[in-house]
């Protein structure tokens, strides 16, 4: 149940098994004979293919290289190859037998996690709200535009870097600390207020709902935590004399954490939706697991 064909010591093919047929296309009467690497392979694959059957004929052996083979419709098949010398009686090298494995499905589900994972960062990253995330070891991994924004502080001088013990004020490091503690502990925390240092030394009043991060397993590997800046609204709130002011930012934060819900779940439904469609096709082992954890990363996201 794996694609098998070999060739001679000139490159053509001389053995061509059903499932070679089966998932290309052609049959043995059409390829036999033909060389492989200029009539079968695209141009731009061409120069590394050939490199490793030239290899796999002076004895030096191939395993998991990965090539791409083009079917009679023109569709692309992704195979995953073990070249070997093949030898006569003698011992001298007559040709390559090669064992593939179609790895195409596998392949597209790397694509389609890679562009939902982008998508998914992407989305993070233009979100009109600081959100970062930590580690299990309490280090940074996550610093979006609008966190870069309201601090000073790049994604490049805050990755690595311990959240608490580098942005946090000492007054504030064990309340701080406790929340991510609990996050961590799968204990997620809503409208947790807190204050975060910039730069130039401003102090910026935060208003934090801190949720557990998960890999595939369910195992928790840090926390993501989307915040609003909520400054401005605490200064109009210590104000007694503009107190109709504060009232009104207190229903503006309000409007804003219910736009933010809002703006974060459609997407993710969408992204949930179509990753459900994926698991409900049959599936290798492998793209199983795939699949499986976009759904865990946007359901860290969405709950």
């Amino acid at each position: 149940n794996a694609p098998i064909f070999g060739i001679d010591a000139q490159g053509r093919i001389n053995e061509w098994n059903n499932k070679s047929a089966e998932i290309t296309g052609f049959s043995s009467q059409e390829v036999v004979g033909r060389d492989l690497v200029q009539d079968f392979i695209t141009e731009e694959y061409q120069g590394s293919v050939k490199e490793v059957f030239d290899n796999a004929l002076k004895g030096r052996e191939a395993a998991n290289f990965e090539f791409p083979l083009y079917t009679k419709d023109k569709r692309r098949v992704d195979v995953l190859l073990n070249a070997t010398t093949r030898r006569d009686v003698s011992g001298v090298v007559v040709g390559v037998i090669g064992v593939g494995q179609d790895i195409t499905e596998r392949k597209q589900v790397e694509i389609e996690k890679t562009r939902v994972a982008q998508e998914l960062q992407t989305f993070i990253d233009t979100a009109n709200a600081p959100i970062f995330g930590i580690d299990a070891k309490g280090l940074v991994n996550e610093w979006n535009n609008k966190a870069v924004e309201i601090t000073g502080f790049s994604r490049h001088e805050v990755m690595g870097q311990s959240l608490v013990e580098v942005y946090i004020t000492d007054e504030f490091r064990a309340s701080v600390k406790e929340v991510l503690d609990n996050a961590l502990l799968g204990d997620e925390t809503s409208n947790f207020e807190f204050p975060l240092f910039t730069r130039d030394k401003r102090r910026l009043e935060v208003l934090l709902n801190a949720t557990s991060r998960r890999d595939v397993t369910g195992k928790i590997v840090g926390m993501i935590g989307v915040g609003q800046d909520i400054t401005e609204m605490r200064r109009l709130m210590t104000q007694e004399a503009i107190f109709n002011q504060a009232q009104a930012a207190n229903e503006a934060k309000s409007q804003f954490l219910a736009n933010m819900s809002h703006e974060m779940r459609t997407p993710l439904n969408v992204i949930m939706g179509m990753s459900q469609l994926i698991l409900d096709t049959a599936l290798s082992a492998e793209a199983q697991k795939f699949t499986e954890q976009i759904m865990t990363s946007s359901e860290s996201l969405l709950f």
